[in-house]
């Protein structure tokens, strides 16, 4: 994959996550509504891929009005994501020379590699994650679960337990899937069907979206690092 070809698809695919984002606030006819409709504008002009730096430029200046607004990345991780890579993509079209316009991407497919590596170091050294525990609280006692059906997973301690060995070694291990493009791809692959089952579980939905929108960058940062 050409670095063109990898910041067209970011910028694609985060355009349309953002506007999904913005979609549901309007949808609940907060009192602050009126912020995601300039986003969804910007939003727009960016999929046209007529004006890509203005576009960026222009959410970046929302997204600073949305954290003073909200005092932070008010929806945590997947909020956290949005503003990385919105500004890895301001940075690539920022950067003067090649060199420093692939740099930007780069650093945007690095962390996501350490966002699975460390999410799974953390969990790793937990005795509650380590026994299976800590999953079996989330069902049981969270907020999290979309339907009061699910809570019945708590009661099933030996299959928690293997999802979470199972998770914590997938995260920890990630990192060494930039060895082969096949070992990529199917770590990709299992990647977004782990974020897709928190959005089923869970009701994570924006984190599955987001997410995703940063692997056309380390699918790149492979080729290069490969190649």
């Amino acid at each position: 994959m050409s670095f063109e070809m990898a910041q067209r698809l970011t910028e694609v695919m985060m355009a349309l996550a953002m506007i999904q984002q913005s979609a549901e606030h309007i949808a609940a006819r907060r009192a602050d509504a009126w912020i995601f409709v300039p986003r969804i504008a910007l939003c727009l002009l960016l999929l046209s891929g007529a004006a890509p730096l203005a576009a960026c430029l222009g959410l970046w200046a929302v997204m600073v009005v949305m954290l003073h607004r909200f005092g932070g990345p008010y929806n945590g991780g997947s909020d956290k994501m949005t503003v990385l890579i919105l500004t890895c993509l301001t940075a690539s079209h920022l950067a003067v020379g090649q060199v420093w316009r692939e740099m930007a991407l780069a650093y945007l497919a690095v962390q996501l590699t350490l966002s699975y590596f460390v999410s799974g170091y953390i969990k790793i050294i937990n005795r509650e994650w380590r026994s299976g525990r800590a999953l079996c609280d989330v069902f049981a006692f969270s907020a999290y679960p979309v339907g009061e059906n699910l809570r019945a997973w708590a009661d099933r301690p030996r299959v928690l337990f293997v999802m979470s060995w199972g998770v914590m070694l997938f995260e920890v291990l990630f990192p060494l899937s930039l060895l082969h493009p096949w070992a990529l791809a199917a770590a990709l692959c299992v990647a977004a069907a782990f974020h897709f089952s928190n959005a089923c579980f869970f009701g994570l939905n924006r984190f599955f979206w987001i997410w995703i929108c940063a692997y056309p960058s380390i699918l790149w940062f492979q080729a290069r690092l490969l190649g």
